[in-house]
């Protein structure tokens, strides 16, 4: 069985650090550059009105200039950033996770190729906790019986 390399959780924790470092570099020294990011993993607040969602394809570049590269802030998990879209310049935060960031160029100069596949981790919810649980047959005789 080939193990694809850059899907493991090492590979996918290197190229994390990767972007983030990368970004706080560039941050630092001022510098511009474009984001080409998975659109499904992008988070949008205020959400996007759909005449306006339903243009992006699969990929969306995001170009960090002017004030939508000031008003860009990194933690651990993902950069944020300010940006208006459409032509009444619609606002709206945007959050990129990092391993949703396939390419990061500066110029015209592509200088981050992420291979690794974004994985959302999944808030934990009462239905998908309990499903968790019983799959387990032995946890099952915990459970209360109904009448």
């Amino acid at each position: 069985m080939t193990i694809n390399l850059f899907q493991t959780t090492e590979y996918k924790t290197i190229i994390h650090e990767h972007i983030f470092k990368t970004m706080e570099y560039l941050f630092q020294k001022n510098q511009e550059f474009a984001i080409a990011c998975e659109i499904q993993h992008i988070g949008f607040n205020p959400e996007l009105p759909h005449s306006i969602a339903d243009t992006f394809d699969d990929t969306v570049l995001f170009i960090l200039s002017g004030y939508t590269f000031e008003s860009a802030t990194l933690d651990q998990e993902a950069v944020y950033f300010e940006a208006g879209f459409g032509e009444n310049n619609f606002g709206s935060t945007v959050s990129v996770p990092f391993l949703a960031i396939r390419q990061l160029m500066v110029d015209d100069h592509p200088i981050i190729f992420n291979l690794a596949k974004h994985t959302a981790k999944k808030e934990p919810t009462a239905k998908n906790s309990m499903e968790s649980l019983l799959m387990n047959p032995e946890n099952k005789k915990l459970l209360k019986k109904r009448k």
